[in-house]
């Protein structure tokens, strides 16, 4: 997505889990993010002419030989500078302060208390103001800290043990131990308005009013007269991304949802009878038991969504070869899918089908992914403007291998069966709740347990439910259901399941956890 007409915080990534998260943060706040590597040359930066730049975290220790490092002088060209937890390492690194290895690390939630804005010149990034200008709760993620920051930098705040804020506020340069674009850090959101508005003078001219308009233009334009071939699996962001392809290039588009028999209970019947009612040649290709043939043995998660991806395309072309010349296919990809495949510098966490997966002999000759630099978030609100139903854009993600990785171990016939079920219990459960759980899912371990039923003796997999509080899927915490309801839940899959006799409940938070099991 283009947006050279807009102001531009940089974020340079030196690998850190939440660097889309700090550009969601930013563009959530009315200012246009891009997320760059680390290599980008000074030349690239004065070209882009950034408002500003944002160093994100990064697995690395600065004075490591073989670390990532930035051009130092991205800090003497004028531009304001927030370096985040690595990102605050390397600048006081870099500019002659000393960072080393900390007797304990800091992980979760860590108490952060500012320093004294009387006793330095101005009011800093950390203590704006008599409402917050109290110790306040952040979330770290460090094991090395910063034991004496550089020259012309004041300690702005502290943790218990270190050093959690510093800043030049005359040369505009600024770093955070903590982080502030994460929901978990008390006022995490006025630090980073603080940072773009009132350091970066930004004036906040991103939004999405006009991205249907520019994005039809460019499919037009990458697309000319041929046709395209779209994998629509039903979920909101192959969804969105159907309504605005038919928009830009109506009669060109055929989707096909391909049934691999891993979606939820009577999901593959519900997204025919919504879709094949669309203005669009809509194809259902049942393909189940082809899919279980080649996960036959395979247990790993990475291997799994490796199979699935390969054969998802294979089934691709070659209902574009009984369609004719179909060289495009198109894909509801979006950034949090690229970040976590483990796109620049960043590690896989998990590769996605559609990412990390795509066999690098496809037979089509080009991908179209508009969507592929929206947040979720982003992608709801351009599906509102595109008239899709309220319960299509607000429905809770569901990944493209399906039950597939919600069954840890190989996948069977028997697996899934007994996993769907599971699985529609706990939804219509969670579902009659007033305020929902931004998502919920159960998951069928590989792990048997001892249980009886009807004076007989069992030995069965155990059922895990997860329920997670997310504003971004970046980031979670467990939703704090109650017993009542997580009994109702229990009683009624141990009652209605024959195979299963003990379900257990998911209270990990992301990170450490991931909100998918696999």
């Amino acid at each position: 997505m283009s947006e050279i007409n807009k102001e531009t915080i940089l974020v340079i990534d030196f690998g850190g889990q939440y660097k889309e998260l700090i550009a969601r943060s930013v563009r959530t706040n009315g200012v246009y993010s891009q997320i760059v590597s680390s290599d980008i040359s000074l030349d690239e930066i004065k070209l882009i002419n950034p408002k500003g730049i944002i160093l994100t975290g990064g697995p690395k220790s600065v004075y490591d030989d073989n670390t990532i490092k930035c051009d130092k002088k991205i800090f003497e060209i004028g531009i304001p500078v927030l370096g985040i937890c690595y990102g605050m390492q390397l600048m006081s690194y870099c500019l002659g302060g000393k960072v080393k290895k900390g007797a304990v690390g800091e992980y979760g939630i860590v108490n952060v208390i500012p320093t004294d804005n009387k006793k330095l010149p101005n009011p800093t990034l950390i203590s704006l103001g008599k409402e917050w200008g109290r110790p306040f709760r952040a979330l770290m993620s460090h094991k090395d800290i910063v034991t004496q920051c550089p020259p012309g930098f004041s300690i702005t705040a502290f943790s218990e043990n270190n050093i959690a804020a510093i800043e030049n506020n005359q040369k505009k340069l600024y770093g955070v131990q903590f982080h502030p674009e994460t929901s978990h850090t008390e006022f995490g959101n006025e630090i980073m308005r603080h940072f773009l508005y009132v350091i970066c003078g930004a004036k906040g001219d991103y939004h999405l009013d006009d991205y249907i308009d520019r994005e039809i233009e460019n499919i037009k334009k990458a697309v000319g007269k041929n046709r395209v071939l779209l994998g629509l699996s039903g979920g909101v962001d192959s969804s969105v991304c159907a309504s605005l392809l038919s928009r830009a290039i109506p009669n060109q588009l055929t989707c096909v949802f391909v049934d691999h028999g891993f979606m939820r209970l009577g999901e593959g019947h519900e997204i025919e009878r919504i879709f094949s009612k669309k203005k669009m040649n809509f194809i259902r290709v049942n393909t189940k038991e082809r899919f279980l043939c080649k996960l036959k043995g395979i247990i790993d998660p990475e291997q799994k969504r490796k199979v699935i991806g390969e054969e998802f395309i294979r089934v691709f072309e070659e209902e574009a070869l009984k369609l004719g010349d179909i060289p495009f296919l198109a894909q509801g990809t979006i950034y949090p899918d690229i970040v976590e495949s483990g796109d620049s510098a960043g590690a896989v966490i998990k590769s996605h089908h559609n990412v990390g997966c795509l066999p690098k002999n496809m037979k089509f000759s080009k991908l179209i992914e508009p969507l592929s630099g929206l947040f979720k978030d982003e992608v709801r609100i351009v599906g509102r403007k595109l008239g899709l139903p309220k319960s299509l854009v607000e429905r809770q993600p569901f990944p493209g291998p399906g039950l597939a990785i919600r069954i840890i171990g190989e996948i069977t016939n028997e697996k899934l069966d007994v996993l769907s079920k599971v699985d529609a219990i706990v939804r219509e459960e969670i579902g009659r709740l007033k305020t929902k759980p931004n998502q919920y899912f159960a998951v069928l371990t590989n792990t048997p347990s001892v249980g009886v039923k009807g004076d007989a003796r069992t030995y069965d997999p155990v059922v895990a439910i997860r329920a997670v509080i997310t504003s971004d899927f970046m980031t979670c915490e467990y939703a704090t259901l109650s017993h009542k309801v997580l009994g109702k839940i229990s009683n009624r899959i141990t009652s209605e399941v024959s195979s299963i006799s003990r379900v257990v409940y998911d209270i990990t938070g992301k990170p450490p956890a991931t909100i998918e099991w696999e």
